[in-house]
């Protein structure tokens, strides 16, 4: 049996990833941010959201320790973030400047490899953060990377549609160009690994926008070549899938489709379990929790559910579980959220800090009759001196929770094609490309200038980096201002 028992509702864009360590989880979007939970009740940690990238955040990943978090950004950076005090440990510039659409750490946090939009890849020395080596396939996007259970091997998706073998040294071991028609999306790898002293097998799980989840067994041979023979086809969802993970155990098998749909698979068996139907949009991310029987799922609607697996779920076969709608810390009044923050009352305010996970500091506010517009005008002077917080996290958090209130405030209901497509703000300057996509001048021009000559939407080249100006929609834009943002 798999229940919702959580929604976290706290990212203002799409849900691009999400990554468990034994104790935390993580989850980065569109809107820039990365957000790291407490499994025990999924709490945001004090220093959440982490905010150091400029751009989109498309991957993150735990080091095993689960003493690092790197996430990576249309920005062209991988950051490296300190889990114990959220700061960033450092900043990996992508070789190229590319936009960096994935990384992954080895399971020894030896090596952490980057892949970005124009096909190259970077293998890092984790414990130096040196650059170590380089790769590239050429006409691609690299979208997918998973390591081997042993270190040695690292496996790579692209949009043209090929899974690659590579070793340590950068060297091509194998390629599969025809693994999913259209492209992969995601590619993960089982716990195990098989050896009967001929040849050494894994097990790996992808995905593609053929609809399918394939699992192949790589193997090894005494000679040191590689083979891959794709052991089963996986057709439980009718669109595109977006992403797929394996449990710490290898028995399960979860993915994450366009129809909106998440499945559960016995990996073993290649049996569909349960099909989950809670999200609204596109579900892009999936994850299981090493330690615990849970698993989280991230979707263009914002949202991440948190899911427990009970033990007998395998006589369930093809269960579709009944709609549903459970809500952790991050959801917001339906009464509330029809007032400006700064028509709030007290009462709102009081509220809206219990919500947030900061419930202890309600009777101080409520002390000083502190209402929307005076929690808007808060600062770190004025948190310290007048309501005598002393603790630096709970000021930092207050102070960083108000600035998601005045963000949200502006870009609450914003129409999406009000939107540059990369920075997921309301354009000032849109501007046409030859991809038929309007974009924020700066954003795209800066796009370009990185030497990408790939659309942000499509991957495919741009015939002309010519940019005309969208007058109809920049008077679109300024008509939904006056009336929304006065």
């Amino acid at each position: 049996m798999v229940s919702l028992i959580c929604t976290l509702q706290d990212h203002r864009d799409d849900v691009n990833w999400c990554a468990f360590s034994a104790q935390l989880l993580a989850t980065c979007s569109g809107d820039k941010t990365v957000r790291v939970y407490n499994t025990r009740d999924f709490s945001e940690l004090a220093f959440s959201p982490l905010e150091g990238h400029g751009y989109s955040v498309h991957c993150c990943c735990f080091s095993p320790c689960g003493q690092f978090l790197a996430s990576c950004s249309t920005d062209a950076t991988t950051l490296v973030w300190s889990m114990v005090t959220g700061e960033i440990e450092a900043v990996l510039e992508h070789p190229g400047r590319s936009p960096v659409r994935i990384c992954v750490l080895s399971p020894d946090s030896a090596h952490l490899v980057s892949g970005a939009s124009d096909g190259s890849l970077a293998l890092w020395d984790f414990p130096s953060r040196q650059l170590r080596r380089t790769g590239c396939v050429r006409d691609t996007t690299m979208v997918a990377c998973a390591f081997s259970p042993c270190g040695q091997i690292f496996v790579t998706g692209s949009t043209y549609g090929d899974l690659r073998v590579w070793d340590l040294d950068m060297n091509q071991r194998l390629a599969e160009k025809n693994a999913h028609d259209l492209g992969v999306t995601c590619c993960t790898f089982a716990p195990d690994i098989f050896s009967d002293g001929q040849v050494v097998r894994f097990h790996l799980a992808s995905c593609g926008q053929d609809s399918h989840v394939k699992i192949w067994a790589v193997n090894k041979l005494s000679s040191g070549a590689f083979r891959m023979q794709l052991v089963h086809t996986l057709t439980g969802q009718s669109a595109p899938v977006l992403s797929c993970a394996y449990s710490s155990d290898g028995q399960l098998l979860v993915s994450g489709s366009v129809d909106k749909t998440v499945t559960v698979y016995d990996a073993k068996n290649a049996a569909l379990l349960y099909t989950l139907n809670q999200h609204e949009r596109y579900v892009t991310a999936c994850s299981f929790s090493p330690s615990s029987p849970l698993i989280a799922t991230g979707s263009m609607d914002k949202t991440v559910n948190i899911w427990r697996v009970e033990d007998g779920s395998s006589g369930h076969a093809g269960k579709s579980l009944p709609e549903s709608t459970v809500s952790c810390q991050g959801s917001t009044s339906a009464g509330r959220s029809k007032l400006l923050v700064s028509d709030w009352s007290e009462e709102d305010v009081s509220a809206w800090l219990s919500e947030e996970g900061l419930g202890s500091l309600v009777d101080t506010f409520r002390t000083n009759n502190i209402d929307g517009l005076e929690l808007l005008g808060l600062t770190k002077e004025s948190l310290l001196s007048e309501l005598h917080i002393e603790s630096v996290g709970q000021r930092g958090k207050v102070l960083r929770k108000v600035e998601e209130l005045k963000n949200a405030s502006v870009s609450s209901g914003v129409p999406d094609e009000f939107l540059c497509p990369i920075t997921r703000e309301l354009m000032r300057e849109p501007v046409l490309a030859a991809d038929g996509y309007s974009y924020e001048k700066e954003a795209i021009v800066m796009w370009i200038s990185t030497k990408n000559r790939s659309s942000p939407m499509t991957n495919l080249p741009l015939l002309t980096t010519l940019l005309t100006p969208n007058h109809t929609l920049k008077m679109a834009i300024a008509r939904w201002r006056t009336t929304h943002c006065p």
